[in-house]
């Protein structure tokens, strides 16, 4: 009994200490660590809001416009197509050739040559104007000049709208097949091949330039012959301006002089 009791307190003097070690503890901390490991958490915190919201943008900027809007809207109910002279089975009688020209092209000129006025060769008429003088062989040599000028203008001119013609419905056929790829709400089109359809766009869009500039370079031509046309005849109306205010006076006289010889002679017969 008294060894009970004994171990008894035995180990409540133990438990006693115990719990005066344990209360006995100091809590050791780092300031600068803690620190440390606040902005750490705050940044990564912060990187991960940030990627968060580009893989957002990047998800949205990924879907295509089909899945917002209905891309059938766009496309043109019926696009022109691209007109050709008819020329075969003689629906004109004279103008067939130069139509084919129109319609394809003609580098040599032989359509135009067919449904133009002929030419005569000056030959020895030309040569025989030195022997009236200079002033008319360059009046002649001009109208010459004038002539081929409009023959060559007309000619290129013709071979650029008939070859821009034939190769407008090829490019047609190329803009169907585009617009049929683009207009296309299927999900599966990769970003490359997007990327493929708008370089295909960039190209039309060059050649349609192309052909811009050809149109407008033959209109520039024609233009150009017509204003030495006109400037021709005004430097004519200035000659025989010049040459009446230069020797006008001169032949008024001798006129006057021959009218009053004439009446000075004159007899009733």
């Amino acid at each position: 009994m008294i060894r009970m009791r004994s171990v008894a307190v035995v180990t409540v003097i133990g438990l006693a200490v115990g719990a005066s070690l344990v209360h006995g503890q100091i809590v050791v901390t780092d300031p600068a660590v803690t620190a440390r490991h606040v902005i750490i958490a705050t940044l990564k915190a912060q990187i991960l809001q940030t990627v968060t919201a580009q893989a957002d943008r990047l998800r949205q900027m990924a879907q295509r416009l089909s899945a917002l809007a209905d891309l059938a809207r766009y496309r043109l109910p019926e696009p022109p197509m691209w007109r050709i002279h008819l020329f075969e089975h003689e629906q004109f009688l004279y103008a067939n050739p130069y139509h084919a020209a129109l319609n394809y092209g003609d580098r040599g000129g032989v359509g135009f040559a067919e449904v133009a006025r002929p030419r005569e060769e000056p030959g020895e008429a030309f040569t025989a104007l030195l022997e009236e003088g200079e002033a008319a062989r360059e009046t002649i040599a001009a109208q010459l000049a004038t002539l081929d000028a409009a023959d060559s203008t007309i000619i290129a001119s013709t071979d650029q709208t008939g070859q821009l013609r034939y190769n407008g419905r090829q490019e047609l056929a190329a803009i169907d097949a585009l617009e049929t790829d683009t207009l296309d709400a299927s999900p599966t089109h990769s970003t490359s091949a997007v990327l493929d359809t708008l370089s295909v766009a960039s190209l039309i869009h060059a050649r349609q330039q192309q052909a811009r500039l050809q149109l407008l370079a033959a209109t520039i031509e024609q233009l150009l012959v017509d204003n030495k046309r006109t400037r021709d005849s005004e430097a004519a109306a200035m000659n025989m301006q010049l040459g009446r205010l230069r020797s006008g006076h001169a032949a008024s006289a001798s006129l006057v002089t021959g009218v009053a010889d004439d009446l000075r002679t004159w007899r009733q017969p």
